[in-house]
């Protein structure tokens, strides 16, 4: 119960990592807001675990604003803020869309600063000490062939996280950043099948490549991911600052 008495606010946590995250601070006793653009999915996923339902999209300044004050108007406040809402897409740099490259931004860096400037003008205003942990990714740590925006994205996440880490522990806000590998689930059906495409391989080869590749010996889960969010939310890692910390498998060392 590390998180007794707490309250977070969990985005893109209708499904996936975000939902395990939400699970996992429920169970240390955290009161928890996950938010996500999908209504219907957050508003049942909140139902099946306990949580308090925000129907936000991190694209829109109005929405934002909106969602975080319900969020701490409903949970009296918030101590904790994941921000985990991103997306993913991938292409050769020729094939690069404008559309693609301005909605990837918008999610991942947009909506990663902006939700986090908006929770801690509420933690600055309300007096708390709270924690913020950005979902970067291995993939902000170098370049790839067919993954550069995505890559540009995470790798942004990174210097925002140290960025404003360094300019909010004035507050007592600390702010990190966690940088999963690759991650197993329901999307990564979709990411093995733009890979197949272009690299004119059979479906399922890509994700069997990557699991194989991973010092581990598998690739990570949601689950893999909660001890660092945790441990990051705790008094634990007050001495913590500006730092991004790679869950992974071994598959990056930094």
């Amino acid at each position: 119960m590390r998180l007794q008495g707490k309250t977070a606010l969990i985005t893109g946590a209708a499904r996936g990592i975000g939902r395990a995250f939400a699970e996992a601070y429920i169970r240390e006793g955290a009161t928890v807001a996950i938010a996500d653009i999908n209504g219907d999915g957050v508003r049942a996923t909140a139902a099946e675990i306990g949580a308090v339902p925000i129907v936000m999209d991190v694209t829109d300044q109005a929405s934002i604003d909106a969602g975080v004050a319900e969020a701490a108007a409903r949970m009296g406040g918030i101590d904790i803020l994941i921000n985990n809402a991103a997306l993913f897409d991938l292409a050769p740099i020729v094939d690069i869309t404008r559309d693609s490259y301005d909605r990837l931004f918008a999610i991942n860096v947009s909506g990663t600063l902006f939700t986090m400037q908006a929770v801690a003008r509420h933690m600055i205003d309300t007096g708390r000490k709270g924690k913020i942990i950005n979902m970067a990714s291995q993939a902000g740590r170098r370049g790839e062939a067919l993954v550069a925006v995505y890559c540009a994205t995470k790798a942004a996440v990174i210097s925002l996280t140290q960025s404003a880490g360094l300019n909010l522990i004035a507050q007592g806000i600390n702010v990190n950043a966690i940088a999963p590998g690759v991650v197993d689930g329901d999307h990564w059906d979709g990411v093995d099948a733009k890979f197949a495409a272009y690299e004119n391989k059979p479906r399922g080869q890509k994700k069997k490549e990557v699991g194989e590749a991973v010092p581990y010996g598998r690739m990570g889960t949601a689950e893999d991911l909660t001890g660092m969010a945790i441990f990051l939310a705790t008094p634990e890692a007050d001495y913590i600052v500006a730092q991004c910390f790679n869950v992974d498998g071994g598959n990056w060392m930094s």
